[in-house]
């Protein structure tokens, strides 16, 4: 045994072992609480919701009203506006947290965790102590680590270059002009901060995109969609809410954005990609205050970017609004539940569960809604199984 094997603690643990104290982990965690079944947290970061706290832009709120971002069993304060700010989320966390008593455990980055067969239980290794236990359950999420794409050039570039996981508010790039890589939320939000802090964003847009009007006709677009699924099949409701955002918004097309040819709803199914909801970017970039630039980037030189189509534009900053990846490979072992991606391979609604113990949340690609039925499934499911053994205990022992 080498030292630092010595060095580690042993640790068994008799409920789930569950990785990620961000929005999934804590739901988990307190659905289990609920069923009398303990549960121990742990996490990388130094506080809950690290992603929220640590790695998101200032200006951020929920894109989705607040009651389609709730956490299972407890709701949100009544006085919380309908789209709750990034303070706000994170009170709502904390509070969360403490209603449950939940307590993760803090600054435990998980190196490696991998099922023995043999003594049937899940090991889970961290920087000095090594956790025992029947159950494991995967919290860690789709967003866990930045996309950094491989752009030709980029190390050249003397200006500053920032993921959007390091950028906080537009007043660093103040009177600048920047590239912003990506069109997504993150993409639009960033370029829409940059416009309030006077600086001249040029947006790239790779790829063809749905944007929708956050609320149409004074309701939440999301909540029609979901109203209508009840009733209609879903290329049905993706023609009706695409028909409803081409009168709100106009032809998206002519301003660079070209929508996808197959609906919002069904390539989020079928992708995971999410719909862009417009929260004021669209009106800037039909006055020319965000540039959308639709050929994609070539090569970044020493002061700006060439282009596939030949210009060259000169930059004094880039923000790379190129998304997030999961990091479940780097770390889970010996498991072919999930793909080479960190995404289970079985889709939604079914992805919650494996073999041995195993069960994922947070991975579902539907928000918040999707971690509250993730984690009511795992709780009655580890339920069932604590219990069952806590009542054969019981008459084993009354037997003798």
């Amino acid at each position: 045994m080498g030292s630092s094997e010595k060095d580690q603690t042993f640790v068994k643990f008799d409920g789930p072992i569950i990785v990620g104290a961000g929005p999934s982990g804590i739901a988990v965690a307190a659905c289990l609480k609920q069923d009398g079944i303990p549960s121990l947290v742990l996490e990388r970061s130094d506080c809950i919701a690290s992603l929220w706290q640590h790695k998101t832009y200032d200006r951020l709120k929920l894109h989705l009203p607040k009651q389609f971002c709730e956490l299972p069993l407890f709701g949100y304060p009544k006085n919380f506006p309908k789209y709750p700010t990034k303070k706000q989320f994170v009170s709502y966390m904390e509070a969360y947290a403490k209603h449950f008593e939940i307590k993760p455990k803090f600054n435990h980055s998980v190196s490696k965790a991998e099922f023995d067969a043999q003594v049937g239980v899940w090991r889970v290794n961290t920087q000095d102590t090594v956790y025992e236990s029947r159950w494991l359950v995967v919290a860690t999420g789709e967003n866990a680590e930045a996309v950094l794409p491989e752009i030709q050039g980029i190390e050249k570039f003397e200006g500053v270059v920032r993921h959007t996981s390091e950028y906080k508010s537009g007043c660093e790039f103040r009177k600048k002009r920047v590239l912003v890589v990506g069109c997504g939320n993150s993409g639009m939000e960033v370029s829409l901060d940059l416009c309030r802090y006077n600086a001249s964003p040029f947006m790239v847009v790779r790829n063809s995109v749905h944007i929708l009007p956050r609320e149409m006709f004074g309701f939440p677009t999301f909540g029609i969609a979901m109203g209508l699924l009840k009733w209609l099949p879903l290329r049905m409701v993706d023609k009706l809410i695409l028909f409803m955002a081409n009168l709100t918004l106009g032809n998206t097309d002519k301003l660079g954005l070209r929508r996808p040819k197959i609906g919002p709803l069904e390539l989020k199914n079928a992708t995971g990609k999410t719909p862009v909801l417009d929260t004021g970017a669209l009106s800037l970039i039909k006055s020319g205050n965000i540039k959308v630039v639709e050929q994609g980037v070539r090569e970044i030189t020493r002061n700006g970017a060439k282009f596939m189509d030949g210009q060259e534009i000169a930059f004094d900053s880039i923000v790379l609004a190129t998304g997030y990846k999961s990091n479940v490979p780097f770390w889970l072992k010996g498991s072919d539940f999930f793909t080479e991606d960190g995404m289970p391979k079985m889709p939604f609604p079914n992805g919650w569960k494996g073999d041995n113990g195993l069960y994922t949340v947070g991975f579902t690609r539907r928000g918040l809604l999707g971690t509250t039925c993730d984690a009511l499934n795992i709780a009655k499911d580890v339920s069932s199984q604590w219990w069952s053994t806590t009542c054969n205990i019981k008459q084993e022992f009354k037997s003798k």
